[in-house]
């Protein structure tokens, strides 16, 4: 969704135990890129039924969200600006089926292994890596501070 040029996107940290899933986009603005699932948050969405879904059309996994590293505002590298809401979720169901014309690639990869990569791997490396640091130093929120619902322990360790 954009409004006055600004683009709203959801984004997922989908974990399994230490590991977590990482996408590589083959889209114009960012081929063979590493990512987290995301795109934007269409007209009148949830935001939490917008993570949902584009993990779920990227993926073909089910996920729940359990918590948030927070809200990224940035200019894209495509002058676009951005504001991203990201979320930590968990596998519930699915089976990794990849969105074929824009993932080409994926990977369950242990979360301190995510500093390795070089900025020219990552779409938007700024913000991922502002991502990757507040996931490994665990700081992290509830969910329900975007809705109220029965929420899990949001610790990765």
């Amino acid at each position: 969704m954009s409004q006055d040029g600004i683009i709203l996107v959801a984004s997922v940290s989908i974990f399994n135990k230490a590991e977590v899933l990482i996408i590589k986009e083959n889209k114009p603005a960012a081929v063979e890129q590493w990512n987290f699932p995301s795109g934007r948050i269409e007209y009148g969405e949830d935001i939490l039924y917008s993570a949902r879904r584009e993990v779920k059309e990227e993926t073909g996994l089910d996920v729940k969200l359990i918590g948030t590293t927070g809200v990224y505002n940035f200019i894209s590298s495509t002058n676009k600006q951005v504001i991203l809401f990201h979320f930590i979720g968990k596998v519930t169901g699915g089976s990794i089926n990849l969105e074929e014309d824009e993932i080409s690639d994926s990977k369950w990869i242990e979360v301190n292994d995510l500093v390795k990569f070089e900025n020219e791997d990552l779409r938007e490396p700024k913000v991922l890596k502002q991502i990757i640091n507040n996931l490994l130093q665990n700081n992290l929120h509830p969910i329900n501070i975007y809705n109220k619902q029965d929420c899990e322990s949001f610790h990765l360790n």
